[in-house]
């Protein structure tokens, strides 16, 4: 039986630095990112419903899925926001599901951003947050994304508050410090959950 556990956290909180460090461990990662852009390729159902629903102006040149201006549209309507995601979210589902049940690790890690949102810790064994404080996500943000504070507002609102999925999750990892001192917070709930 494997073993589950979900990964998640708020935009720029420091999800991508612990799921890479449980790689280097030698867990096995399913992450939503790579399978939801994987589900748009040229030629997939998902871009196919993402044009019939969008129009052809969120496509390059090239017949690929133009992110940039497709996250444009949805992060200042959350109508359309929710209408890409009734269509994202169950092809991305399935093919999460589909791994977990074909994997042969004794355990498996899902990095989904949105998990709770999304209703994944129904999947999950136990899931971890990473959580950082709510000033320096902006700022994270911000200089990661070259972000305008209010477009760096419009992202984090777009998710489900931080502390709310402080409250759901089994443990909660604190990023505010150093990589080290996040990756030794990781490493001992590892060695008491997964290896007792």
């Amino acid at each position: 039986m494997t073993m589950v556990i979900g990964l998640t956290g708020g935009i720029a909180t420091g999800k991508t630095t612990v799921s890479n460090y449980l790689k280097e461990l030698g867990y096995s990662i399913i992450d939503a990112d790579v399978i939801a852009r994987q589900v748009v390729e040229p030629g997939t159902k998902g871009l196919r419903m993402i044009t019939d629903t969008f129009g052809e102006k969120v496509l390059t040149s090239d017949g690929q899925l133009d992110r940039q201006h497709l996250a444009q549209l949805v992060f200042t309507s959350s109508e359309q926001l929710q209408q890409l995601n009734r269509i994202l979210q169950p092809i991305i589902r399935e093919r999460i599901q589909e791994l977990i049940s074909t994997s042969k690790d004794p355990v498996v890690v899902i990095d989904v951003p949105l998990l709770y949102e999304q209703h994944y810790e129904d999947l999950c064994d136990v899931v971890m947050v990473v959580s950082v404080q709510p000033q320096q996500q902006l700022e994270r943000l911000m200089n990661r994304n070259h972000f305008t504070m209010d477009e760096a507002k419009n992202r984090v609102a777009s998710q489900m508050p931080l502390s709310s999925k402080e409250r759901l999750a089994d443990v909660v990892i604190d990023n505010n410090g150093s990589v080290e001192e996040t990756r030794q917070q990781v490493k001992k709930w590892l060695n008491q959950v997964v290896r007792p």
